[in-house]
């Protein structure tokens, strides 16, 4: 069982924005998703935890590894697929792994050749192995940059804004060979989807203004919304005096008119009706109304 121990961890850039406010986590195998909106501070966890950039104080460890004093150490056993993977120009999928395995310290051309065949099996790219990356579709470029995020056998993959941009078939896939992946290490997924979450994560964090606002069980959390979320069409002009008197947790446009749900103990009434909570209300409701409902 391998464990990830992040304590307190703070971080402020030079122009003053606080990114991370005493970050504290507790993450072991499995699928861990960190949820939360842009801006969040989540990119900022992760390339911290990927050695990228220094905290300006707390501690991290990754089994007895310390993330912040021993970088080295920690890119032995770390796999990294960032919100932006920048593919070679004109390079193949077995070019690209290859030349990602020479740099990750696999120097034995026989044992890379056999890592690079197994890693395209296993994404299942292989008879796409001479193709030029470049002209990849998205879902085949992430699944380019899972493969190489496996090389070295980590113990921690951090997956960082994954599935933007691909379409639901290829979303499905990588959701499968992700889960496949994280059985025996911890995959970190860091993401703004909802959905990217509710399909592959037993434990999670929401993260808002560089704070943990929640961590638990996604199904708890939905659980501890029941019979407390209304929801009601109201018109534009309405909204505003809706949002002086009730906690609006979300509010979205179905037929051109703002559905707004609310968090209420008790019926509000006034044409609300009851319904049943989801993860989205969850996310919604520890990042937009998390003083109201405290």
């Amino acid at each position: 069982m391998h464990k990830l121990k992040i304590n307190n961890l703070s971080k402020t850039y030079s122009n003053g924005v606080k990114a991370l406010d005493n970050v504290s986590l507790e993450i072991e195998n499995g699928m861990f998703g960190l949820l939360g909106p842009n801006g969040a501070g989540k990119s900022s966890l992760m390339r911290t935890l990927a050695t990228l950039q220094e905290a300006d104080s707390g501690t991290a460890t990754l089994n007895d590894i310390d993330i912040l004093n021993q970088p080295k150490e920690l890119r032995k056993n770390l796999g990294y697929l960032p919100q932006e993977f920048g593919v070679y120009p004109r390079i193949t999928a077995e070019q690209l792994l290859n030349h990602m395995a020479v740099l990750k310290g696999i120097t034995n051309s026989r044992e890379r050749k056999e890592l690079v065949k197994y890693l395209l099996d296993k994404v299942n790219l292989y008879d796409k192995r001479n193709k030029n990356v470049k002209g990849f579709s998205g879902g085949m470029k992430q699944r380019v940059g899972i493969a190489q995020a496996l090389i070295g056998n980590p113990n921690l993959i951090i997956v960082d804004e994954p599935t933007a941009g691909l379409d639901p078939g290829e979303r499905n896939r990588f959701y499968n060979l992700l889960s496949e992946v994280g059985k025996d290490v911890i995959v970190i997924l860091s993401t703004h989807i909802v959905d990217d979450i509710r399909e592959l994560c037993t434990k999670m964090a929401i993260m808002n203004e560089g704070q943990i606002v929640f961590q638990g069980n996604p199904q708890n959390a939905i659980d501890e919304l029941n019979g407390k979320v209304y929801q009601r069409i109201v018109t534009r002009e309405e909204l505003e005096v809706f949002a002086t008197n009730y906690a609006i947790i979300s509010n979205k446009m179905v037929g051109g008119q703002p559905l707004i749900h609310v968090f209420s103990d008790t019926n509000p009434e006034n044409g609300f009706e009851l319904v049943k909570p989801n993860l989205e209300d969850v996310f919604f409701s520890k990042i937009n109304t998390s003083n109201a409902l405290v």
